[in-house]
């Protein structure tokens, strides 16, 4: 009887823990409906010696999605929102669209890029045991590991950094590759033109 006390009392403190963290790092974080900025992706394939690296601008509307633009090496636009996922590659190049509402497991992928995009570390909670550690006054790392088996297969661990918003992004997959995204220029203006809201109301 004892030993299981003792292992019991050890999962609550490690809950209470995470817990305590969760919230330390929510506080952190700006509350922004609206964020756009820079990022740089250097994805390392295993089997490759020079990371594959990409470059381009992106803007989170809490309420209405993610239109994520690769301006290099070549040009291709993702446009993410709650419903549907649509990418074209370059101006008249290959395209598709999906609709989370026919594809389940689309549903999941698209809460899990909202979920990193805008540190919601209560839904990744979720999905994922947390750990990690406040860093200085403002700053905090975080490491994820699935706790979800379709998450699980694809990968061994996210780790995010940041401050009042998510500045770097690392994916490690479980068949060796992995991908670090890097995070500049964040700003909470302009909001979207007409272009962008196009995008977002599809």
């Amino acid at each position: 009887m004892k030993p299981f006390l003792v292992l019991m009392l050890s999962l609550l403190s490690v809950s209470a823990h995470a817990a305590d963290l969760v919230k330390d790092v929510r506080a952190r974080l700006v509350d922004a409906p609206l964020v756009r900025g820079q990022f740089e992706q250097k994805k390392s394939v295993a089997g490759f010696k020079k990371p594959l690296v990409s470059k381009g601008d992106f803007l989170l509307a809490r309420d209405q999605g993610v239109l994520w633009n690769t301006r290099t090496p070549f040009a291709s636009t993702l446009t993410l929102t709650r419903k549907s996922l649509s990418a074209e590659q370059g101006a008249g190049g290959a395209a598709y669209h999906l609709d989370s509402t026919k594809e389940p497991a689309l549903a999941a992928v698209n809460e899990l890029l909202f979920a990193l995009l805008s540190g919601d570390v209560a839904s990744l909670q979720k999905r994922f045991k947390v750990e990690g550690a406040l860093v200085g006054t403002a700053g905090w790392k975080l490491e994820l590991t699935p706790t979800d088996a379709g998450l699980a297969r694809v990968f061994k661990h996210i780790r995010l950094e940041g401050d009042g918003y998510v500045r770097q992004v690392q994916l490690d997959e479980t068949r060796g590759d992995s991908s670090v995204i890097t995070f500049e220029q964040l700003a909470q203006t302009p909001p979207p033109d007409a272009t962008e809201a196009e995008r977002l109301g599809k």
